[in-house]
């Protein structure tokens, strides 16, 4: 005799999606970034080394990969893509202040910050609210947060 099967169909929620769309984003600006940068020079300050105006290193493009390869692997579940957030409002936050202050300080500026990134930062922790405060929901089948 068999037994029933159950459908273990997985529902995510918008904010995972989020999650894993910024995650592939900050990804893909990280790798494309060394086809700009190279290798050399990790912590230079060279307004010149742009990708669609934002400034970039090699440092930098090494936060954009790890950035998004966090996304991608924490977007599967609801509270793997609230902690993305929470991470991207910290890190990005606190990105932001420290931006504020070393745009115009070529000796302290080691991720080749510009005003434009600094303004994606600032975006970047209001998408991270967005995917770290997205309202709960709960699955009825399994109990779980979605």
């Amino acid at each position: 005799m068999s037994q029933p099967t159950r459908s273990t169909t997985v529902t995510r929620g918008p904010h995972q999606w989020l999650a894993l769309l910024v995650g592939a984003v900050f990804l893909v600006i990280g790798i494309v970034g060394f086809f700009i940068t190279g290798f050399e020079g990790w912590t230079e300050h060279d307004h010149s080394q742009t990708l669609l105006g934002f400034a970039i290193n090699p440092a930098h493009n090494v936060v954009h990969v790890l950035v998004g390869l966090l996304g991608v692997v924490l977007w599967r579940t609801a509270s793997g893509a609230r902690t993305f957030g929470w991470l991207l409002v910290i890190g990005y936050g606190a990105t932001f202040i420290y931006g504020l202050f070393v745009v115009d300080n070529p000796d302290a500026n080691f991720l080749n910050l510009n005003w434009a990134d600094n303004w994606l930062h600032l975006a970047s922790v209001v998408a991270g609210l967005v995917i770290a405060l997205w309202p709960r929901r709960r699955d009825v089948a399994t109990g779980a947060d979605r």
